[in-house]
């Protein structure tokens, strides 16, 4: 039986919302192990005057606990 831990993490990127997820799942390499999937529950951005300055990404990542 394989057993899942899901974590949550927000992120950001000025580029775009897949840089966003991008950068959360990257981030999360550094100390998780066997990540199995990324799912996007939510995204945002933030906007100064009338131009979008970064998005961000709310995102749970499951891995694989051994």
């Amino acid at each position: 039986m394989t057993t899942l831990k899901v974590i949550e993490l927000l992120a950001e990127s000025e580029t775009s919302w897949e840089d966003a997820v991008q950068n959360a799942v990257t981030e999360a390499t550094r100390t998780v192990r066997n990540i199995a999937s990324v799912y996007v529950k939510d995204t945002s951005a933030v906007v100064e005057g009338d131009r979008v300055v970064s998005y961000r990404a709310n995102v749970k990542i499951a891995f694989v606990v051994e």
